[in-house]
């Protein structure tokens, strides 16, 4: 066995790996096992599957196929691996990130250790303040459902140079998918929701960033999302088309032409991000799809017919707020924030009157936090007309202190923070 396969299989590493996994939780594959049952299975069944592995005879189980909805119709097909692969998926891809890491280049910014979408958005603005503003959007057709195997395990190999590992990767390949309870081969793709993919598909696509730098283009890639911004209009129809044929003939990759374009910043949504100029320079700011896509979100957790401590409540809407405003903060959302605070402060009221119930209980709150006798009896009148409640002086009295004392976060200040 290759010393690259015993420092995978070594017990440090894996160790690591059912943590990384353990920690992550997700959903069981086909054999129902799920990440609370893992330690017990693999105390019994682990020196048999190495065994396997150490000979080349082991066999990954099928990945269980569910497709979730996207925002703008149609699905994303989403292949869950057994908890047993996703530990020995995770364990090869620590071992081979540092080998595979060097080759690949320097503004590419998805799945790789210490980068993240915010360095990509930072890098386009740069190229869009340097005047390259025609944008050639690029849209690889189901990428993950397409990868030509053969072509990617020829990448593989020819930067591991260890074919047993190899030999494992592409049986992760080839391992079936079950859908609706029948089984499928898989001779094309690599499974989206595996713990290899996001580094193969950056092994495959390290290809196309190579021309892109061969040609002395300005581009930005996070995992199959690529722009390439240039100097013209002309140019950038040149270059759609050109790197259009170069992708279909030498990656063997489909470019879906109804959505791949040539385009201006104001009218590109990338990585979740639209484009301002504010005076002569250009800036980011979350698209309005993913604005309304956020008050979705917070609409959700604040339905007055949701039975919920408001303690979970306010932990989950705080979750939440912190991940969206953490993703978009370099981007401007001030006024939008502001009007969003107003809006929750509004629905969080409507969850309190609704918890409140009865006219005595609504009386006694809206006494405690401010309200004279007056103002609270015209609340109380309200009854359960909630929206028209909402908009009372005596429920205002729920102010944003007052929330804040029950550990709601402001969107605004914590951006602003």
């Amino acid at each position: 066995m290759s010393r690259l396969m015993d420092e995978i299989l070594s017990r440090e590493n894996m160790a690591q790996a059912y943590k990384k996994v353990k920690a992550n939780k997700g959903a069981s594959g086909v054999d129902g096992i799920s990440v609370d049952e893992i330690q017990e299975y693999l105390k019994e069944n682990w020196p048999g599957i190495k065994e396997r592995i150490k000979q080349r005879k082991y066999k990954p189980q099928p990945v269980l196929r569910v497709e979730i909805p996207k925002p703008n119709g149609g699905v994303r097909k989403l292949g869950i691996p057994s908890v047993v692969d996703r530990i020995i998926e995770q364990a090869i891809v620590q071992v081979i990130t540092p080998i595979v890491e060097p080759h690949f280049n320097d503004n590419s910014y998805g799945f790789r250790p210490g980068r993240r979408a915010e360095q990509a958005i930072i890098k386009l603005l740069e190229y869009l303040n340097d005047g390259y503003t025609y944008i050639v959007d690029m849209d690889l057709e189901k990428f993950f459902d397409n990868v030509p195997q053969d072509k990617l395990m020829t990448l593989v190999g020819g930067i591991i140079k260890d074919p047993d590992t190899e030999s494992l990767i592409s049986k992760y390949l080839k391992a079936g998918v079950m859908v609706k309870g029948r089984y499928e081969e898989t001779n094309v793709g690599t499974p989206q929701g595996g713990n290899l993919s996001p580094i193969l598909s950056n092994i495959m696509l390290n290809e196309l960033d190579k021309e892109l730098e061969e040609r002395g283009l300005n581009f930005v890639r996070y995992a199959d999302d690529c722009v390439i911004a240039v100097g013209s209009s002309a140019a950038a129809n040149r270059v759609m088309n050109t790197i259009t044929k170069w992708i279909e003939r030498k990656l063997g990759l489909k470019v879906n032409m109804e959505k791949t374009r040539v385009t201006k910043p104001r009218n590109l949504k990338y990585l979740g991000f639209g484009f301002v100029k504010m005076g002569d320079k250009w800036e980011a700011r979350p698209h309005q799809d993913s604005v309304k896509n956020f008050e979705r979100k917070l609409k959700k957790l604040t339905k007055r017919s949701w039975s919920i401590s408001m303690d979970e409540r306010v932990q989950r809407l705080n979750w939440v707020i912190r991940g969206w405003i953490n993703y978009y903060r370099i981007g401007r959302m001030k006024q939008n924030l502001i009007r969003i605070d107003g809006h929750l402060r509004t629905r969080m009221r409507i969850v309190i009157w609704k918890q409140w119930k009865t006219s005595q209980k609504r009386y006694w709150g809206l006494r405690k936090v401010g309200a004279p006798e007056w103002m609270a009896k015209q609340s109380v009148g309200f009854a359960d007309h909630y929206h028209g409640a909402s908009k009372t002086t005596g429920l205002r009295k729920i102010s944003k202190e007052v929330l804040a004392k029950r550990g709601l976060i402001s969107c605004v200040e914590y951006y602003l923070n």
